[in-house]
């Protein structure tokens, strides 16, 4: 795609396909991302505040499960996402936010270390170049006894359907879905993080496409 001239113009579409995307997504998805995220709030400051930095934000799909007053540092490396964050922001006044930052989550340089109480990542370490290095950004920047969230569609087990279409399937996809890959077994890359806790669960995603049905969340404490 890059060398026929294609990825800048894709760049730009993306953001526009994953904001229609998310509609559909978030209401198959509402339960569960409403159980994920409610007991966000436990991370809170003693004075009640709490900062909360999200990995790939994206359009903000996420930003109407957040606590009341919380204040979001939304990042993505995509810039042509911030159109559709304004958008999601003015739907979700509840939330202060802070200025978007343009990165990778391999490399989140402007923000300080341990200056955040909960940092999110949903549907992201499928696409990024180092599961590892995001991981570790990640535990920088949270403070000591913070939490990371997380919901990431993963591979299936390797005896299933599903295992065998998404690997035939794997190709086409990953261009189609912005660098998206749907054998990963993220499971693995928290579980050798070094977090001092891991809560994660093993679900499959009634609804949405069989492809990437197979879901773990939760999250991990520093």
């Amino acid at each position: 795609m890059e060398l026929v001239g294609l990825y800048g113009i894709y760049k730009r579409l993306f953001p526009l396909l994953a904001y229609n995307i998310t509609f559909s997504y978030n209401d198959k998805m509402h339960e569960m991302k409403r159980n994920l995220f409610k007991k966000v709030c436990m991370f809170a400051n003693t004075d009640g505040t709490l900062r909360l930095l999200e990995i790939g934000c994206g359009s903000g799909a996420n930003f109407k499960f957040y606590p009341f007053g919380c204040t979001v540092i939304c990042t993505d490396p995509n810039p042509h996402f911030e159109k559709y964050l304004k958008m999601s922001m003015e739907a979700n006044k509840h939330l202060t936010y802070e200025p978007f930052v343009v990165a990778s989550g391999e490399n989140l340089k402007e923000v300080r270390d341990e200056s955040v109480d909960v940092v999110v990542c949903t549907l992201v370490l499928c696409s990024v170049h180092n599961a590892h290095q995001v991981l570790e950004e990640a535990k920088r920047i949270l403070k000591k006894g913070g939490a990371f969230y997380f919901m990431e569609h993963v591979v299936s087990k390797p005896s299933s359907w599903t295992y065998f279409f998404q690997h035939v399937l794997q190709p086409l996809w990953y261009y189609l879905g912005d660098g998206c890959r749907v054998t990963k077994a993220t499971w693995m890359d928290l579980e050798i993080a070094g977090f001092s806790e891991l809560h994660i669960r093993h679900i499959e995603a009634e609804g949405v496409t069989f492809l990437i049905r197979p879901h773990i969340l939760g999250y991990a404490i520093k």
